[in-house]
């Protein structure tokens, strides 16, 4: 049975594990393969270690039958590297394991970080999602999400590939 619940400390490495492979697999033909090839699940670990969730914020897992098989993490929207904007929410991640796509994970993550940032305070939640990752465009959009005009480029660390970025909202 699927529980969506506050990840805990003995989950993070799982939480990796899958934040990697829904990479691998969602951005593959997208972000340069061997971007993708050198993730580490081990590096994904260490930053959700140190990396505080902002005030109003949440970082749940999915877990089915024992076993973590998503994630999604929300807070303040954040415009900069390091500087956030109390007045909206934002998704700042949600990964769904690829064998798992398609079965309601995802919306149900979803759904609890919407219900979330609403209950924080938050008037609409904001994302960023590659533009050519339509698989992810969709599900946004089935999510009651739009583009809302903002872009931005995000280039792979060690690259030069520019891969334009969509911003995604929705008023909560």
């Amino acid at each position: 049975m699927l529980q969506i619940r506050p990840i805990a400390e003995d989950e993070i490495d799982a939480v990796a594990r899958v934040h990697v492979r829904s990479w691998q697999s969602g951005y593959a033909g997208i972000v340069p393969e061997e971007f993708l090839a050198s993730l580490d699940p081990a590096d994904f670990a260490a930053r959700r270690r140190y990396t505080a969730v902002p005030p109003g914020g949440g970082a749940m897992c999915a877990v089915d039958d024992g076993r973590v098989v998503g994630h999604a993490v929300f807070g303040p929207y954040r415009p900069e590297k390091d500087v956030v904007d109390p007045s909206m929410g934002e998704l700042y991640s949600i990964y769904v394991d690829p064998g798992q796509w398609g079965n309601g994970t995802g919306h149900r993550l979803f759904a609890t970080a919407r219900e979330r940032l609403a209950a924080a305070g938050f008037p609409g939640m904001r994302l960023w999602v590659l533009e050519e990752n339509h698989r992810a465009r969709r599900f946004y959009e089935r999510q009651g999400m739009s583009p809302d005009g903002e872009r931005e480029v995000w280039i792979p660390r060690g690259h030069t590939v520019e891969l334009p970025e969509l911003r995604y909202a929705m008023a909560l």
